[in-house]
C-alpha cells in the first residue's frame, strides 16, 4: 500500500497541474471506485462538474483537492491506486476507473486519470470540517488559503503525520507512555501519527534499534524521541527518491516508479547480513503480514517494572 512518501509525491506532482483548474467533465468506469463517496449528498459526476480545484493536500495517506462549495474530491490510493496526468486524447489505461476533464488557465486542458488494480482505492466528494486546532489540515504548496483550515470528513479522524508543521511531539511521547501494545502496532494507528506503513515502520525500528513488539509505554524519553527522529529520517530519505516502488502499482503522476526500494535496510531484506553487524536479517509474522528486523541489534527485551 502507498504510504505517506508516494501519497505526498503524487501530491507534489499533481499540484501545479490542477491548482486553479475548472472540472470540465467526469467520467465513472468504474462504480466499485466510488465506494467511499456518500450517494446521500449527491450524484459524483454532479458534484464536480464546473467547480475550480484550489489546491492538492495531503494528510497521511490520505489525498485531496479542495474545491469551490467547501466541498473537497478525496482520493484514497488503497492498495494500488493511480491518480495520473494524461495529456487529452491518450488511450486510456486497461484499468482505468475515473477521469476526469480539466481545464487549466495556463495549461489548458488535460485529463486526470484514477486507475486502480485491485479497487481497493477510491475517489468521493465530501464535506469539509474546521480543524480542531486551526491549523493548516495538511501538506500543501499554500497554507495561506481560505480552504487551508479545513479537512475532509473523512480525513478529520486521521492523526497528522510526523513531517506536518503541526504534529505535536509531546502529545506523541505522553500516548506513547500509556500504551501497552508493541511499537509497531503504535506506529501503524492511524489515529495517532499518520502516513506510516509496514515498510517506514521496519525502517525506523531497525533505525532506533527497537524490536517491532517492545511494549510502547516501555521506552524511556531517549529512545522515544530517536524513534520519532529516526521516522523522519526514514519518510524525508524516501521522499527524496521518488518513494518505494516494487512494481508497476506504484507510480508518480507521469506514471514514473520511486527508487528507495533500494535503499532499504531491513524491509525485504531477510536472509542478507546486517549492514550494522552482520547477523543475518529476519523477516517474522506479524498481524497478517511480516516484520523485518535484525535480531541482534533489535532484541526483545523485559519491560521495567518502573515505567517512564
Amino acid at each position: 500500500m502507498p504510504e505517506l512518501p508516494e501519497v505526498e509525491v503524487v501530491r507534489a506532482g499533481l499540484a501545479p497541474a490542477v491548482t486553479g483548474s475548472r472540472i470540465l467533465g467526469v467520467e465513472v468506469f468504474d462504480e466499485r471506485s466510488l465506494r467511499r463517496h456518500d450517494r446521500g449528498s449527491g450524484d459524483f459526476s454532479a458534484l464536480l462538474q464546473g467547480r475550480r480545484i484550489f489546491a492538492a493536500v495531503r494528510r497521511g495517506k490520505f489525498l485531496w483537492m479542495p474545491l469551490e462549495g467547501d466541498l473537497a474530491l478525496v482520493a484514497h490510493l488503497g492498495m494500488s491506486g493511480q491518480v495520473l496526468l494524461r495529456t487529452p486524447g491518450e488511450p486510456a489505461e486497461r484499468l482505468l476507473r475515473i477521469r476526469l476533464q480539466l481545464e487549466h488557465p495556463e495549461h489548458g486542458e488535460l485529463w486526470l486519470h484514477f486507475v486502480d488494480q485491485r479497487i481497493f482505492g477510491s475517489m468521493a466528494v465530501d464535506r469539509m470540517l474546521p480543524t480542531p486546532d486551526g491549523l493548516p489540515a495538511g501538506h500543501s504548496g499554500d497554507v495561506s488559503g481560505p480552504w487551508s483550515g479545513f479537512v475532509p470528513s473523512q480525513v478529520a479522524h486521521i492523526g497528522r503525520d510526523p513531517l506536518d508543521p503541526g504534529f505535536d511531539d509531546e502529545a506523541f511521547h505522553q500516548a506513547l507512555s500509556r500504551r501497552r501494545s508493541g511499537i509497531k502496532r503504535v506506529l501503524l494507528d492511524q489515529t495517532l501519527a499518520s502516513g506510516i506503513g509496514n515498510i517506514y515502520a521496519d525502517e525506523s525500528l531497525f533505525m532506533a534499534g527497537l524490536h517491532y513488539d517492545q511494549p510502547a509505554d516501555s521506552l524511556g524519553r531517549a529512545e522515544a524521541e530517536a524513534l520519532l527522529e529516526a521516522v523522519r529520517t526514514v519518510l524525508q530519505k524516501a521522499l527524496a527518491e521518488g518513494g518505494t516502488s516494487f512494481d508497476a502499482q506504484y507510480v508518480n503522476v507521469n506514471g514514473q516508479a520511486g527508487y528507495f526500494a533500494h535503499s532499504l535496510l531491513a524491509y525485504g531484506q531477510q536472509g542478507k547480513p546486517c549492514p550494522r553487524c552482520g547477523t543475518t536479517l529476519v523477516r517474522e509474522s506479524f498481524m497478517n503480514r511480516g516484520s523485518h528486523l535484525c535480531p541482534a541489534c533489535q532484541p526483545l527485551r523485559p519491560a521495567p517494572s518502573v515505567r517512564r
